[in-house]
């Protein structure tokens, strides 16, 4: 059973992963803020949200990258750097295996329409859901 403490304590180390997607922070320091040991914040991070800390900063940082290769003029090495990317090839290795196309192709297919606002499966679930509830 999880302490209701506790689960905030992991709901604030989640936002502190999506807000450091673009500079590196260790996982330790985070599980130390969280009040617990490594080990165990990794365990009880995966079975409260159902990814590792890890594999969530990942996600959180190719959602970005999505919001950027759409909206932001930038090139895709400047993206992949900025999200702190070691290298081209590991981001775009990344992106590809997780978003099934390269980061230029993503790029191109959603940018052929013109449209300068992020498409539905991009945008934020609670947006998508208000703009059913709007409809």
């Amino acid at each position: 059973m999880l302490a209701h403490a506790q689960f905030r304590r992991l709901c604030r180390a989640r936002d502190r992963l999506m807000e450091a997607r673009d500079e590196p922070v260790s996982i330790e320091a985070i599980a130390t803020e969280a009040g617990l040991t490594t080990f165990h914040f990794i365990r009880r991070f995966t079975a409260v949200f159902g990814e590792t800390p890890h594999q969530y900063r990942m996600r959180a940082r190719l959602e970005h990258a999505k919001h950027l290769l759409i909206l932001d003029e930038r090139s895709v090495t400047e993206i992949c750097f900025e999200l702190g990317f070691s290298s081209l090839g590991s981001f775009s290795s990344r992106f590809t295996r997780d978003v099934g196309r390269s980061p230029s192709s993503y790029r191109r297919q959603h940018r052929a329409t013109g449209a300068k606002t992020l498409p539905h499966s991009v945008a934020p679930g609670c947006l998508n859901l208000l703009a059913e509830l709007v409809r």
